[in-house]
């Protein structure tokens, strides 16, 4: 997978080449381009900003060095690109849609500062993403958090390939509780049944735990999923227990 960034902080992504997305990278399984859309910039004082027309605070990224930069972008590197524009007021990003970025060839992350864009720069983009209902400083953050979440779901990423499809969100429900040695820390015990070997005792518990917590934490996401009749009947007795 192809990965371009456009940045005034291309520093800031230093820090996806550690850990699993550092390995993607010397895997071959991820080429990470960073673009520092300030070079692109045709005054001499190289801003990329400017004050909003009709007044207002703030100060807007121009149009310019970001066609620019997507201009040069297409020559390096030509094909058919999905451009994802960090917004505020875009959908919320998921797991659904890392899951839909991860089956991209190429994806380009557009990283906004100041106050905003000039509305032009959004007809070069197929997505206005963001990641929640507050304000950062700046796109580079909530960009690093996407791909990491989209890269998880590139084959080959993960040392363990059913770690992405067993976690929390991957299939709506949160993801039940998790032990390791020692069985006994401090008088805190393992739940007896993930001793016990019995592979279909243990699926059941960890569907119900993942069901009781679901319910407890994020009761909205059940209301999204449609649920089996097994996990009705869990959710069931989790109810009467409470």
């Amino acid at each position: 997978m192809d990965i371009s960034i456009l940045s005034i902080f291309p520093r800031m992504f230093d820090a996806l080449n550690e850990s699993v997305i550092g390995k993607a990278q010397e895997k071959g399984l991820l080429n990470l381009q960073v673009i520092d859309f300030r070079d692109f910039t045709t005054n001499k004082q190289h801003h990329v900003d400017d004050t909003p027309y009709g007044g207002g605070a703030g100060m807007l990224l121009q149009a310019q060095p970001i066609y620019d930069a997507m201009s040069y972008l297409e020559t390096e590197n030509p094909g058919k690109k999905r451009v994802v524009l960090l917004d505020p007021a875009g959908k919320t990003f998921d797991t659904k849609m890392a899951q839909s970025f991860a089956k991209e060839e190429q994806l380009v992350f557009i990283c906004g500062h100041y106050e905003g864009f000039d509305e032009r720069i959004k007809d070069l983009v197929t997505d206005e993403v963001s990641i929640g209902d507050y304000i950062l400083t700046g796109g580079e953050l909530p960009t690093m958090s996407m791909i990491d979440a989209t890269m998880r779901f590139v084959p080959g990423v993960l040392g363990n390939n059913f770690s992405a499809e067993e976690e929390s969100f991957s299939h709506g429900l949160l993801e039940y509780p998790q032990y390791t040695r020692p069985a006994d820390f401090r008088g805190k015990e393992v739940p007896e049944v993930l001793t016990s070997g019995n592979h279909e005792k243990i699926r059941i518990w960890r569907l119900k735990e993942s069901l009781r917590k679901t319910l407890i934490r994020r009761p909205d996401l059940l209301e999204t999923i449609d649920l089996t009749k097994e996990e009705e009947k869990l959710l069931r007795e989790i109810r009467s227990e409470m």
